[in-house]
């Protein structure tokens, strides 16, 4: 059973494993950690190249060379997977969000830092955050209700850095007013965000962080006033 627009979790692990998952967890164990981290790899490859909602534990099994009954001493659900590498990507970013905007430096210099560290986190977290964006993944229902309400609290709190960023540029007049703080904001998203289309930083010969340097300078020098 795969997961429809309800977002409920693919399949429940049975409680025996689920049991000895979570001892091996407690334990820490070095080689249970290597196995995990191999299998979000696999799984997040699938995630991009099928969509999240059509990949199965079965494919990731498959691709394992493994039985769905040996994946769910490792994890959960799909669902679970995901959304824990997700969660942490997301809470990581909008605390540099945060820090940036209340620390020191202008607007200019401030967009430049979060700007350039989104697109990086874009390939630390690939294609975690490109498939979250894809999909949609912030409005999913049933069981991930709960999950789905922290990120649009996440994403939220993200593009509120931003715009106070964007805002007090226009304010200091380092920024040109050419449109309302918000919509500047949400245009600059969505430039970055594009990127899930064609950017994989195991192939590209262009990093993040060329990549993100020349998507700031070109929106700096129309953005950015003789005052700064």
């Amino acid at each position: 059973m795969t997961a429809g627009a309800a977002g409920g979790p693919e399949e429940a692990a049975p409680s025996g494993i689920g049991r000895r998952r979570a001892a091996a967890q407690g334990e820490n164990r070095a080689a249970y950690r290597e196995r995990r981290q191999e299998i979000i790899s696999v799984a997040a490859d699938l995630f991009k190249a099928n969509g999240f909602r059509g990949t199965s534990i079965g494919q990731i099994a498959e691709a394992l060379d493994t039985d769905r009954a040996t994946l769910y001493y490792y994890i959960g659900s799909k669902e679970e997977l995901f959304d824990e590498v997700v969660t942490d990507a997301v809470r990581a970013n909008v605390e540099v969000a945060r820090s940036i905007r209340s620390g020191d430096g202008t607007a200019p210099e401030k967009l430049r830092r979060l700007l350039m560290a989104l697109m990086e986190s874009y390939a630390v977290h690939y294609p975690f955050l490109y498939v979250y964006i894809q999909e949609n993944l912030s409005h999913v229902g049933g069981t991930r209700a709960e999950w789905s309400r922290e990120m649009r609290q996440l994403n939220k709190a993200y593009e509120e850095a931003l715009v106070a960023i964007i805002q007090a540029g226009v304010d200091e007049g380092t920024i040109r007013p050419v449109a309302d703080a918000w919509v500047i904001a949400y245009g600059v998203l969505g430039m970055f965000g594009w990127t899930n289309r064609w950017f994989n930083p195991n192939t590209s010969p262009v990093d993040a962080t060329t990549i993100g340097s020349a998507y700031v300078n070109i929106l700096l020098r129309g953005m950015v006033t003789d005052a700064s």
